[in-house]
């Protein structure tokens, strides 16, 4: 009965790593944000604590227990529509977590004695070695990436903002990719490990551009991406309280963006003009250099001053608010070398980025996917755009994530100037919009039930706007 015993005690360990892990994933592998900043803090009970009450009162019986304890771990990861993704840190976790658990149940089995602990000590010892086993791994693989880079040697750009920096990263490529051979981080890779694996695994042997977006999460994240790049030319876009749950002020903010600036080999660094930097490496930029802005559901037009004379361009790209982004894009091509003729040529060509104010027609229905847009400026700028259109509008947002519940509040106010119908997904702002919204709103349980929901109260005609996106588990 010991060796039943034991192996159930081995199972529900793992049980219990595989949510621990599951939300380590989700949340960037920040243990500080899954216990002050998680969304739904509540879950830690029924799925960590309550199973660790329950192995204690049943003892020996303990696989009833698992049983029922991973089924239910086993639906309610089906319904967040989002699982654990088995990569080498997850396998090295659970390799680490077995082998600890092993070790203890052996020990308890050789009449050494357990404690209450045999159940959180396995735990902890593989979180803190898995900790350390990850830290030490990437600092050889940061030496594997500055020692590539040294050989392909190639002209870096880096890029951030708080709003932006993936469409500005996405712009400069497709402006300077027929004059150089260019390559770019993929999606929003933009974490110092997600840097380094793209250098290590992907970035060509023959790059004379690269292009990288780095995003922070917390001060000093940016300036280990810095020290890794030493780039030579910088793009901070605009900046404003994304985040801000994290980095409980905008000044804090500002300065982690500001790190961008810490590389020894900057040459030219265009900063958004709502920061004031005195360096002579630092060009500002903003929309005062913008004028006869024009936007429509085909796209938008504009003037942008260059070296003292106003350029025309024209874009199909949807937003108004995209005119400083590709304005962005285009100053830092002409530095490069690219003439401002081509530049027109190749604006006018511009692809949008995907999930970013992304038209789709379907069915008589015009469709905009702005999932990717979680600020309240862009949101709010994208309801002003959808305002053109002439027919039934439907919003279909989770509100505005890691942000305060001012910034929700604003949120409904423009929704109900704008659309006819809302649909609020996900729980961790629903109670704001149940109180500020004044439009007909329809609160969803589940993400899946949205494509039934969307055919029963749309028709052809109507315009339905995806606006930012959560994970199920939010």
């Amino acid at each position: 009965m010991i060796f039943l015993h034991l192996l159930g005690h081995l199972v529900l360990v793992l049980l219990l790593g595989y949510y621990l892990i599951l939300n380590l994933q989700w949340y960037n592998y920040k243990l500080d944000r899954i216990l002050l900043h998680h969304h739904a803090p509540w879950l830690h009970i029924p799925f960590f604590l309550l199973p660790i009450f329950a192995y204690l009162a049943l003892g020996e019986w303990v696989w009833v227990w698992d049983l029922l304890f991973g089924a239910i771990l086993w639906w309610w990861v089906k319904r967040q529509g989002r699982g654990l993704v088995f990569t080498g840190r997850v396998k090295r976790f659970f390799a680490i977590l077995f082998l600890a658990t092993l070790t203890i149940d052996t020990l308890c089995l050789l009449h050494f004695g357990c404690s209450h602990l045999s159940t959180i000590a396995p735990l902890a010892i593989a979180l803190a070695l898995s900790f350390l086993l990850e830290r030490l791994l990437l600092e050889g693989y940061k030496r594997e990436a500055l020692k590539r880079l040294a050989q392909i040697d190639p002209t870096i750009v880096a890029i951030t903002a708080s709003y932006g920096k993936t469409s500005i990263k996405n712009f400069l490529y497709q402006l300077v990719r027929e004059d150089f051979r260019a390559y770019k981080t993929p999606r929003s890779v933009n974490t110092l490990a997600g840097i380094v694996q793209d250098i290590n695994t992907a970035l060509p042997a023959n790059t004379q551009l690269y292009i990288v977006e780095a995003g922070a999460r917390e001060p000093g994240d940016i300036a280990q991406i810095a020290s890794l790049l030493r780039h030579h030319y910088a793009i901070i876009g605009k900046i404003g309280p994304q985040h801000l749950e994290y980095f409980k002020s905008l000044e804090r903010i500002v300065a982690t963006k500001l790190e961008l600036l810490e590389s020894d080999r900057l040459k030219m660094a265009l900063v958004w003009d709502g920061i004031k930097v005195d360096r002579p490496e630092v060009r500002p930029f903003g929309m005062a250099s913008i004028r006869n802005l024009h936007e429509d559901l085909e796209g938008i037009t504009f003037e942008l001053e260059i070296d003292g004379r106003w350029y025309p361009f024209q874009a199909p790209i949807l937003g108004g608010f995209n005119a400083l982004n590709i304005a962005a894009a285009i100053l830092m091509a002409k530095e490069l070398g690219v003439a401002i003729e081509r530049l027109q040529q190749r604006v006018a060509r511009l692809q949008g980025v995907p999930h970013r104010l992304q038209p789709i027609r379907a069915g008589g229905k015009l469709i905009i996917d702005d999932s990717f847009n979680g600020n309240l400026e862009g949101m709010v700028a994208s309801y002003r755009l959808v305002r053109l259109h002439p027919g039934r509008k439907i919003v279909v947002t989770p509100g505005i994530m890691e942000s305060g519940e001012e910034a929700n509040k604003k949120l409904a106010q423009a929704i109900n100037e704008v659309f006819d119908l809302a649909i609020i997904t996900g729980r961790v702002n629903r109670k704001i919009f149940q109180r500020e919204l004044t439009i007909p709103a329809i609160f969803l349980e589940e993400k899946g039930e949205l494509e039934k929901l969307l055919a029963q109260k749309s028709a052809p005609g109507d315009l339905i706007l995806f606006s930012n996106d959560a994970p199920g588990y939010l």
